[in-house]
């Protein structure tokens, strides 16, 4: 029996190359909106539901084979719940890299390596995770990182190249004389750049 599925009915509209939410559940609060999916914290619960787009909803089943077999590794959510066009996993407070650079908040170096470790461990699982980028690193107050949105953690890239180039990035970042925060602007436009001119993953 699915014990979320009712949340999974949500109305859509596009208007350009944005999608807007027309209709949810009551009990559910809107908490992002990405290129396939949004993403509603459940009221009253940990958990968070992820509903995606009419076009995209074969992704649902595709991430809910990932999140098993990521099962019992402490840098990703569980899941709890996957349906025709959604998925159900852990609730994670928290800041992503992206907010922690346009807010000031200092990226420890321990963090990359956290990040690292879940990656080797998802390799060791069978799986080639790429498509790694700040927006889908999620820092706890305890100093976890979480990694969400793993849908193209199957796409059968050894290295993740992106990953990779952010590492390369951080040396600088570390520097003394490095500021240490950027705006929104700014990092959305070098990601740009770095997609047209130099690696886009989801290609």
């Amino acid at each position: 029996m699915n014990h979320y599925e009712q949340y999974a009915d949500v109305t859509f509209e596009q208007q350009g190359q944005d999608t807007y939410v027309t209709a949810a559940h009551a009990d559910l609060e809107l908490h992002g909106i990405g290129r396939s999916a949004a993403v509603f914290r459940i009221k009253d619960t940990r958990l968070v539901i992820k509903v995606f787009f009419p076009d995209y909803t074969h992704i649902a089943a595709e991430e809910a084979v990932i999140y098993r077999t990521l099962e019992g590794l402490p840098q990703f959510p569980r899941l709890y719940e996957a349906g025709v066009n959604y998925i159900v996993i852990d609730y994670i407070e928290g800041k992503t890299l992206f907010e922690c650079l346009t807010e000031g908040i200092w990226i420890d170096a321990s963090y990359i390596q956290q990040v690292d470790a879940a990656l080797i461990a998802a390799r060791r699982l069978g799986l080639t995770p790429s498509d790694v980028h700040l927006r889908n690193l999620i820092l706890t107050p305890e100093g976890r990182i979480y990694l969400i949105d793993l849908a193209r953690f199957r796409q059968g890239q050894h290295v993740d190249h992106q990953w990779e180039d952010l590492k390369r990035m951080y040396r600088f970042y570390r520097l003394r004389f490095m500021p240490k925060r950027y705006s929104e602007r700014l990092l959305n436009g070098v990601a740009y750049l770095y997609r047209t001119f130099v690696n886009d993953p989801r290609r």
